[in-house]
Parts: C-alpha cells; structure tokens; sequence
C-alpha cells in the first residue's frame, strides 16, 4: 500500500466531520509529501491530494450552555453507565442518542463523491441530526448542505446546496422546520457557533469548497483539483440575527514552489472561550502545526496563552485550562501541560473530540484487542486522564446503508 493510500484510509473517518483542522490535515499531510517531492511526480500526489480533499468537511462544538435557540437543557436519556454517560455500545450506526458528561452527540454526518458530467467532483453530506423529542437520530432533508448544531441541541445553523449560500437557516430539530432566515451579502459555506452558543462565525467563499474543480489541459496535475477562494468571514449575533461586518481574509491562492494547494476548505473557528478566531495553517519542514490566530474584528493576534501548543486535535484546551489535547501515536494520544507544551500523560484514543469534562475526553478509539490504526476499526468512547480504560459509546463504526464512508459524529454541550 502507499503512503498517499495509506493517509487517505487514515483521514476518511474525518469525510463529513464539522471543524476544519480535521480536514485540512489530509491536504497537509499530502501538500507537505508533495514538498519533499520532485517536479516530475508532483502531478500524481496531487491526484491522490484531490481525492482525499473530497472526503473532508467540518463538526461544530460548543463549551457554553444553550443559547437563544436551545432552551433548557433536554437532558435525552438512554443507557446510562456511570451516572452521566448514555451509552449503546452494541450500535455500529447510532440510533439513540449517545452522551458522556457536558458533551452529547448532537447527530452524525456521511458523505460521498460524486463525479459531474464537466469533469468536476462534488462532496455531497447527508446528516443525521438527534430529535430532541424522540431522543433519536433522523435522517435530515437531503438539501442542507451544511448544518452546524447549537449548543443545548434544540436548534441547528443550516445552509442550503449547492455551496456557498446567501442565507443562513435556523432548524428547530424538533420539528425540522427553518424558523428564520438569516440573509448576507456575500456567499457563506461554513458555520460555527461560538462556545456560548450566542454567535455565529460563518466562512465566506467565493466558489464551493466542496467541488473539485477540473483542469483540462494541465498535464502536470491529474483529476479534480482544490480551488481555494475564501474571501473572508462574518461575525452574527443568533439572537438578533444582525450580521457584522464582512473580514477580509483571503485564502492563499498558491504555494510559493507553484505547486496546487492540496485542500479547498480553509474554515475560520472558535477558539475555547469564543475570545480569538483562528484558521489552520501549515509550515515547518517536520510537519509542524500552527493556527494564525485573530480577534473577532479580522485583527491579527497572539495565540491566547493556554491555546500556543495547540495541534490539530479539537478537543483542545480541557475546560479548567489545565490539560491540553494533542496528537495520537499508534494506539495512544499525548495530553499536555498548555503552559509548557510538556506532556504529562497519555489516553488510550487516536483522535480526541471533545473534553467530557475536565478529566474526561470523548474520542474515537480501536479495539485494543484488534488495533491497527485503520479507520474502520474505530469506534467513540470515553477515556480518562490517568487511565488506560476506555468505555465504548458505540460499537465498532459501520457505514450507513447504502453509504460507503463511515459516519463522523457532530458534538457539542447539552
């Protein structure tokens, strides 16, 4: 198997996921192969680039309780194990609603490929969002292209296909009805609510960073391309639904070697305590990761200090600010001290969501009995710092039928 094949299998449990650092990270990992390459073989990393382009998306998290359009707390219940965690570990596709401390899993998202008759290849998302009613997971309308999901889970952040779109909706998940409409002046395809749940951060694009684009006539690069065309980003208040001000932030057109970037989608998100905004970047010879980071305004801006050791992981900062999640190695992932960036422990986990509470992390991890790194031997757990248990939520993840990609959970706070 080759590396390319090996980092596309790797990343395709991250194909619909709602935060951008997950899905650049495919587009990183292949751009910075494509560095260490040589001009001649630069047009088939790219064609491996593009198809692992296609497989990404974003999931929206929150540390805040509900806003404006959550109400109290639901409170779903479930199988309970250990008091605060609502478990049903024998299901490999989630029907009933799965949650382990502040964190609840809001809905899940699958995606597929599909080719276009101009050459082009569109990244199509079909969410299953919680019915906070039912406690179960439904099948959403197929035309929200995007769907970002509140804190407290009572509302959801949509936009309609094909990307981007002019309008922002606001979904009641009870009944799955848009409740108002939030219009603005340029195209958006991607939103964020913030940690409190009272803002919304949306990404504008010019084209969709979702289609790959072909390039007849350019022999050096094979199949659909990227085409990176974000323009900027809004900042809208959800309960008035008054939208700020447009920031300028173009997405870099190209690299300084000339090569085609390897990824579309560059989002703008949160950071913990919804102070700072930042976007991933990448830089360094070893594969190093960075956020440039910048304050809701569009100024840029030092990473705020329990934030500087930050990776791609997006369970981040723990909630008392005393943990900092970090990248996996083989069947563990490291936590940190964000102070010092020194670690102090390791989880039994490969990729960390969301802090369960200051302690607790929920996170995608293998059967240790069968652990070989592959995506399709995952499953969502929850692991304890200090611990080397980890409490199944669900079982070992399948596809949904008639889906070939594995489905990405959508956390956020209940």
């Amino acid at each position: 198997m080759n590396v390319d094949k090996l980092v596309r299998e790797a990343l395709q449990e991250q194909a619909t996921e709602q935060d951008g650092p997950r899905g650049d990270l495919a587009g990183r990992v292949l751009t910075a192969r494509r560095r260490r390459r040589t001009r001649a073989i630069a047009g088939a990393a790219l064609g491996t680039a593009a198809v692992v382009a296609a497989a990404v998306g974003v999931t929206a998290f929150g540390t805040g309780g509900s806003d404006g359009s959550g109400g109290d707390d639901p409170r779903p219940a479930g199988r309970t194990h250990g008091g605060d965690v609502i478990a049903h570990p024998d299901q490999s596709v989630p029907r009933d609603f799965v949650a382990a401390g502040n964190v609840g899993m809001a809905g899940y998202a699958v995606s597929r490929d599909i080719p276009q008759k101009n050459g082009d290849s569109l990244l199509v998302r079909q969410y299953f969002l919680l019915n906070p009613a039912t406690k179960k997971y439904e099948k959403a309308d197929a035309k929200w292209a995007w769907v970002a999901v509140a804190p407290g889970m009572r509302t959801a952040a949509v936009l309609e296909g094909e990307l981007p779109a002019r309008r922002i909706g606001m979904l009641d998940l009870r009944t799955g009805e848009v409740t108002r409409w939030i219009t603005t002046d340029r195209p958006v395809a991607a939103v964020e609510w913030s940690p409190d749940g009272k803002r919304l951060l949306a990404t504008a694009y010019s084209k969709n960073p979702d289609r790959l684009i072909d390039r007849p006539g350019d022999h050096a690069i094979s199949g659909p391309q990227p085409h990176p065309s974000r323009t900027g980003y809004f900042v809208i208040d959800a309960g008035s639904g008054e939208v700020g001000p447009f920031r300028p932030l173009p997405q870099p057109r190209a690299e300084k070697d000339g090569y085609f970037p390897g990824v579309s989608r560059e989002d703008m998100h949160w950071n913990r305590d919804g102070t700072r905004l930042f976007v991933m970047v990448y830089e360094g010879p070893r594969g190093a990761n960075y956020r440039d980071w910048y304050t809701p305004g569009g100024a840029k801006t030092p990473a705020p200090p329990g934030e500087r050791h930050t990776g791609w992981p997006r369970a981040g900062l723990s909630p008392d600010g005393k943990l900092l999640a970090d990248d996996s190695h083989a069947r563990t992932s490291a936590i940190r001290d964000p102070r010092t960036g020194k670690e102090v422990a390791r989880v039994p986990s490969q990729e960390q969501l969301a802090w369960a509470d200051s302690k607790r992390l929920v996170a995608l991890a293998c059967d240790p009995a069968r652990c070989t790194g592959d995506a399709f031997g995952m499953r969502l757990v929850v692991v304890t710092v200090g611990s080397e248990k980890a409490v199944p939520l669900t079982a070992i993840r399948k596809s949904p039928e008639g889906y070939k990609r594995l489905w990405s959970p959508m956390l956020t706070t209940r």
